[in-house]
């Protein structure tokens, strides 16, 4: 069933995490494939990729503008705050994870395994220990609309976990396409998601006392579309991109209800003093709505 033109309710659960009254808003239009949005606390502002137009944007909620925050952006993808407050970026051009310093100097993280290129990393994300979690599909190299065509060094899409000291590790190797990833709120669990296969799959992997992972199992199927961008809240519910708009799933990974947006969604994003604005890239359009339900804080 249906509730207000914005949402559908599957599960009565679902009505506890959303608002009544409320509607989501179109904040920015023009763009061609927007994508990796982070919002930064400390400048109330979101910044989110124009991939093929090679462009970071930045949102500005106090006085509710956009403009252009970097150009060229090496086709950048994924962002993700570490724990001293830094953008961390995933680089299609450039094929490369880099951070931006304080002083607005910019460090590369990592741009090889194994001496090898890496393809073109996606999504990224950190947790409380200082380590940093990528995704490298091939999207970046497979077509010049969104990085530049190549051919795969590492002949594998991986998962890659950057440890403080600077190791990289492959932690996930026998995905098609990985692509959004997110932790659960006691960093015991790791989401990815696969979107080379129909339909596109959310994967489950728990983490040892160690840190390593253990095999994955299949969490949910998408519905309508793919699964891509994806973040949890604090009671851990999934809020992830689809074809008809968001789709949040519960602790089982079932679908229990959906933001009803009229494109495609790539990737969405906690954000506000509160945490409790949902940002949503999707296609050409920033939306954001407000919900009963916060997200996880960096």
């Amino acid at each position: 069933m249906r509730y207000t033109e914005w949402f559908e309710i599957i599960d009565p659960a679902f009505k506890s995490l959303i608002l009544p009254n409320v509607h989501v808003d179109l904040l920015y239009t023009g763009g061609r494939w927007l994508e990796g949005p982070v919002y930064v606390p400390a400048a109330r502002h979101l910044l989110f990729s124009d991939i093929p137009n090679n462009r970071v944007m930045r949102y500005d909620e106090v006085n509710d503008t956009v403009a252009s925050f970097e150009a060229p952006s090496n086709f950048a993808n994924g962002h993700t705050l570490d724990r001293q407050g830094r953008v961390i970026a995933c680089e299609h051009l450039t094929r490369r994870l880099t951070r931006r310093e304080h002083d607005g100097s910019l460090t590369i993280l990592a741009d090889r395994f194994e001496r090898k290129r890496l393809n073109s990393p996606n999504d990224v994300i950190a947790d409380s220990r200082g380590n940093i979690w990528f995704t490298d599909p091939s999207y970046g190299i497979s077509t010049p609309y969104e990085g530049s065509r190549a051919k795969s060094e590492i002949e594998s899409r991986n998962v890659y976990r950057l440890r403080p000291d600077g190791q990289l590790d492959a932690v996930v190797t026998d995905l098609v396409q990985p692509n959004g990833l997110a932790l659960s709120p006691d960093e015991a669990t790791l989401f990815v998601v696969d979107s080379g296969t129909m339909p596109a799959r959310l994967m489950k992997y728990e983490l040892s006392s160690e840190g390593s992972l253990n095999p994955g199992s299949l969490f949910s199927e998408c519905s309508n579309g793919m699964y891509d961008g994806l973040r949890l809240d604090s009671a851990g519910y999934i809020w992830t991109s689809a074809g008809d708009g968001v789709h949040c799933l519960d602790h089982n990974g079932r679908v229990i209800g959906k933001i009803l947006i009229p494109e495609t969604v790539s990737n969405v994003c906690f954000g506000g003093p509160d945490r409790n604005r949902l940002y949503i890239t999707a296609t050409r359009n920033l939306y954001a709505v407000y919900l009963n339900a916060t997200g996880l804080r960096p």
